[in-house]
């Protein structure tokens, strides 16, 4: 597979019923100003409608905010969907209110990263490049 051009391409997303983004708006806007495409869906979103946008958008990653305590299903969920779509390429990390103990099991399903509380945008956007498709040189 080659590299593909142009920018990284991200989703954020706020799944569920939580309705506090003023975290993922701060990532969002750290994302763009490190030169990514940033997507950001609203609030509210079901796991369907992300997918269903990160796939629409071309997206390289969805980084999803949970501050609900629905981590488990909802990651869970976007995951799943991703795989039946045939879109397991896109990487799926994520932030917010969830339990350290949690944070294996996300792994597991395959979630690539979790960040908690007092993560830094630096750390994050560093997290996105070293991971995430780097974009063609020009």
């Amino acid at each position: 597979m080659g590299v593909a051009a142009g920018p990284i391409r991200v989703v954020v997303a706020k799944p569920g019923l939580d309705g506090h983004d003023r975290g993922a708006k701060v990532i969002a806007r750290a994302l763009r100003d490190a030169g990514m495409e940033v997507i950001y869906t609203g609030l509210h979103q079901t796991p369907e409608q992300i997918v269903d946008t990160a796939i629409q958008e071309d997206a390289d990653a969805i980084g999803l905010s949970i501050l609900s305590g629905a981590h488990n299903t909802l990651f869970a969920a976007v995951i799943a969907l991703l795989k039946e779509r045939d879109a397991e390429d896109i990487k799926v990390f994520g932030g917010g209110i969830i339990p350290e103990a949690d944070i294996p099991l996300l792994k597991e399903k395959g979630v690539a990263e979790i960040f908690t509380p007092g993560a830094t945008t630096a750390s994050i956007v560093s997290w996105v490049r070293a991971n995430v498709r780097q974009p063609a040189e020009a």
